[in-house]
């Protein structure tokens, strides 16, 4: 431990970093950099580190290394750990942990081919549970949040941020727009965009809205196109909906033999805790998926979902070089 450091606990640190990004970064990315966070805090704890001017680039190896064998992804530890370099380059200017602590935090490399096979909730699973909802829950507020999130390949947060003034049935699209400090889009006035949607996903909205939409307003006296009772609905309440909807029990057999009736994912809030359930972000990953798959080209892709072109066509294209090959060809028979 260097002379220089001021003693300062795990918490200390934390709490001072969060701080220091509330005037940059959205509250939604403030908690969840405070989730990761907390987890790294509390393995510290449980290693006896209280202070720290005890760390070292070996620390955090270590904290990776458990959180290997704990069975968390090297996709998820890969995108958690810019957030761990980032407060350790933090703690650095606040001479908290040696010099140079964060620049040791080792970013795991992957390659394009385990990125884009990182994806396991498939399309035709998407499309086999919106074809039940459409058959037995069809136009509830459950079917038009996986219609839109699948149609569209959005992020849960700009659905939620979605006003009715927004949608436009009649020129069938609807709109995503940044309004601060409410409903900010991920990346802000850049992630504005007029989306299209197709007949069929406006006529399900449509029945939706005129029958089973709540009519109220929000806190600040906006309209939301998705709505509970009291208002616009929040954003954990809607990941809820999802890992619930994703459940296979759901609308077909348990296959984990679990009994539902006793099952803990069954338990309101507790969907996630299904071992096939899956996150919002799963399923736009899947819509993305699903885009290219019917070669849509990856620069309307990436402006539909407001990703870079580069994301789309490394990491969210499983199509063989064969069956890439045949769209191709299909596409210039126009030469023939």
């Amino acid at each position: 431990m260097s002379d220089d450091l001021e003693p300062m606990t795990p918490c200390e640190g934390v709490e001072m970093y969060l701080d220091h990004r509330r005037g940059s970064l959205h509250e939604r990315t403030i908690q969840s950099h405070h989730y990761r966070l907390k987890q790294f805090v509390e393995w510290l704890d449980d290693e006896g580190i209280t202070n720290l001017n005890d760390l070292s680039g070996r620390t955090v190896e270590r904290f990776f290394q458990y959180r290997r064998k704990s069975g968390i992804s090297e996709t998820t530890i890969r995108g958690n750990s810019y957030t761990y370099r980032a407060y350790l380059q933090y703690c650095e200017a606040i001479e908290a942990v040696p010099d140079g602590l964060g620049e040791k935090v080792l970013i795991p490399e992957l390659d394009k081919h385990q990125l884009s096979r990182n994806h396991d909730l498939r399309p035709e699973r998407i499309q086999s549970i919106l074809e039940h909802y459409r058959q037995f829950e069809y136009a509830s507020r459950h079917h038009v949040i996986l219609e839109l999130l699948f149609h569209i390949g959005c992020r849960i947060g700009a659905l939620h941020a979605v006003d009715l003034r927004d949608y436009h049935p009649d020129e069938q699209y609807l709109e995503f727009v940044h309004r601060e400090p409410e409903t900010p889009l991920k990346n802000d006035v850049n992630g504005e965009r007029p989306i299209a949607l197709s007949e069929d996903v406006v006529e399900i909205v449509e029945d939706y809205r005129q029958v089973n939409r709540h009519d109220v307003t929000d806190d600040d006296g906006r309209e939301p196109l998705i709505t509970s009772r009291y208002g616009r609905m929040t954003v954990s309440a809607m990941r809820d909906i999802v890992y619930r909807m994703t459940r296979p029990c759901g609308y077909g057999e348990c296959p984990h033999d679990r009994d539902p009736e006793s099952c803990e994912a069954m338990e309101p809030g507790l969907g996630s805790r299904c071992p096939s359930s899956r996150a919002p972000h799963d399923v736009r990953s899947a819509a993305i998926m699903h885009m290219r798959s019917l070669d849509i080209p990856a620069r309307v892709v990436s402006k539909r979902v407001n990703a870079t072109q580069e994301v789309i066509e490394d990491y969210y294209d499983e199509r063989t070089p064969r069956e890439r090959m045949e769209q191709r060809r299909q596409t210039l028979e126009v030469l023939q």
